[in-house]
């Protein structure tokens, strides 16, 4: 190392009971360095970030080896020698957190306290760490806000809930800036974002690194997303350290198989396109002038979420919905499937006008119209198994004979990948890319002939997002589904569909083919292309 680190840890070991989170992890962080930690769900990079402000005490987890985290040059810090956050007692650890270290989590809004504006949650945090007074906390916590690009007049007094995706996450790195860190840990800071919204983050975190001198420790699923943002990247798998180096040599130059599986799913805009599924000349879904508007509530203005939005999709076509949080994506699939009443406009399906469908009729209707949600733990009922959910649709059209309803339900298993034994497990007990393949066994026992599916992968590490993407391709053509596949991930999107509508406040503002997204004209799509994160070249 070329000069004294901020922040070394030697032989980290964490355990919940029998299970191993890591096992041995060493590094050091040096000023003004970013280093990422990548690795599947279970590698053990959350577990790591939490024990690096003391964060694990209280949850069950037993951590050996040290962390030490070096004082400032000056002296002027909190503390005057090194000091062992896995050993320090609770007042070292309330001086250190904030002070010298912090932490920015993946889901702002339940970091921030929904019942306080956000500008005096930042200033609380400065009177509470430098006693400071009432005026001199808001002048800082407005600093701060300005620092990380929301315009303090306007937005100080606002609550979480006024806030973005974006400006939440935004007001939790000003909630860190505003006592002055050396190192801050951004645990997945990007995931639940949109990609255009995402790409601001992380050019906000490098500013804040060149300008402030901040280290940063940023944790990831997706190499892509510390591809251009970190100096060096260790890479984790079932808690152990697979690889490590500088960045763009383990990107370009990947020597274990878990990192080349990594970088192979990533999503990619120039991947080559899967054998494109023929399609019917018969329109099973047409949209005429449909718009969905929400009314005022407590004095607020109408919000139109659908905006005249015409289209038609062949029977056996895959459409993909793109855009961002707030461009009424989700609302138009809601309407499809008739989860939401438009205001206007007309959606027929196979002919008939889903609008005159009421009783029993809408009831028999469901059975070719089915929506897979982005969350499938609160889409799944935790207190239902997960047989007992894939089987709840077939029981609400009829089927009462238990044989006949596990036999379907084991088959269905079996065909989304996952293990009958599974049957008798609860949504809790299965992982994100199990809960998301129950999900779509749920969805498909119908046999529906057409499926939107609403952010199904975002959620998703890379290579769980990509054996989903794969089965749905699948099922596709084994169930000859017609497809609407809404994200806001182009290159995602692009291996799901053979064409693609870009949807921004409520309109289509281009309609293409996968094949040509590269062509794509309008300003806002070439927007999104260019958000998508890009791997160096070797």
């Amino acid at each position: 190392m070329t000069s004294t680190p901020i922040l070394t840890v030697e032989d980290l070991r964490i355990s919940f009971g029998a299970v191993n989170a890591l096992n041995g992890l060493s590094l050091e962080l040096e000023p003004g360095r970013a280093l990422g930690l990548v690795g599947e769900s279970g590698s053990g990079k959350s577990a790591a970030a939490l024990s690096l402000l003391g964060l694990h005490r209280g949850t069950g987890a037993q951590v050996g080896g040290r962390i030490l985290l070096h004082p400032r040059p000056t002296g002027a810090g909190e503390i005057a020698e090194p000091v062992d956050i896995n050993t320090a007692d609770d007042e070292t650890l309330r001086r250190i957190r904030g002070r010298e270290l912090a932490m920015i989590f993946q889901e702002p809004l339940t970091s921030l306290d929904p019942y306080h504006r956000v500008g005096d949650q930042i200033a609380g945090v400065h009177r509470l760490h430098f006693r400071s007074g009432p005026d001199e906390a808001r002048a800082r916590a407005a600093q701060a806000l300005e620092q990380v690009g929301i315009d303090a007049r306007s937005k100080y007094r606002a609550y979480p809930h006024e806030f973005s995706g974006g400006m939440r996450q935004r007001a939790l790195i000003a909630m860190a800036l505003v006592l002055e860190p050396r190192v801050l840990v951004a645990d997945e800071p990007t995931t639940a974002l949109d990609v255009t919204v995402q790409a601001q983050i992380l050019q906000l975190l490098g500013r804040l690194r060149e300008e402030i001198g901040l280290s940063l420790i940023l944790i990831s699923h997706d190499l892509a997303v510390v591809g251009g943002n970190v100096d060096d990247v260790l890479v984790l798998k079932s808690g152990d350290e697979v690889e490590r180096g500088p960045v763009r040599e383990v990107l370009t130059r990947p020597q274990h198989a878990y990192t080349k599986d990594l970088l192979n799913a990533i999503p990619r805009l120039d991947a080559e396109l899967p054998t494109r599924i023929a399609a019917s000349a018969e329109p099973l879904l047409k949209v005429t002038d449909l718009s969905v508007v929400f009314p005022s509530h407590r004095g607020s203005a109408a919000t139109t979420a659908v905006d005249g939005v015409s289209l038609e999709l062949l029977n056996g076509e895959s459409l993909g919905v793109v855009g961002e949080s707030g461009s009424g994506k989700s609302t138009l699939g809601r309407s499809i499937v008739r989860l939401q009443k438009p205001t206007s406009g007309r959606i027929e399906f196979a002919g008939r006008d889903l609008g005159s469908w009421r009783g029993k009729a809408l009831r028999d209707h469901r059975r070719d119209l089915q929506l897979i949600f982005q969350d499938p733990a609160s889409s799944l009922n935790p207190r239902r198994s997960i047989g007992d959910s894939i089987a709840e649709p077939l029981i609400v059209h009829g089927e009462k004979d238990r044989d006949r309803l596990r036999a379907a339900v084991d088959g269905m298993l079996e065909r989304v990948g996952l293990d009958d034994s599974l049957y008798h497990r609860y949504p809790h007990q299965l992982s994100g890319g199990q809960r998301q393949r129950a999900a779509i066994a749920r969805a498909l026992i119908l046999r529906p002939r057409l499926v939107v599916c609403d952010e199904p992968v975002s959620a998703l590490d890379v290579t769980t997002q990509a054996q989903v993407v794969k089965l749905l391709r699948e099922l596709r053509e084994e169930f000859e589904l017609t497809l609407v596949f809404i994200a806001h991930d182009l290159a995602v999107v692009r291996q799901v569909s053979d064409r693609i509508a870009v949807m921004n406040r409520g309109r289509i503002v281009e309609l293409l083919p996968a094949a040509g997204l590269h062509e794509a004209q309008d300003p806002y799509t070439r927007a999104l292309l260019s958000a998508v994160p890009e791997l160096p070249v070797a």
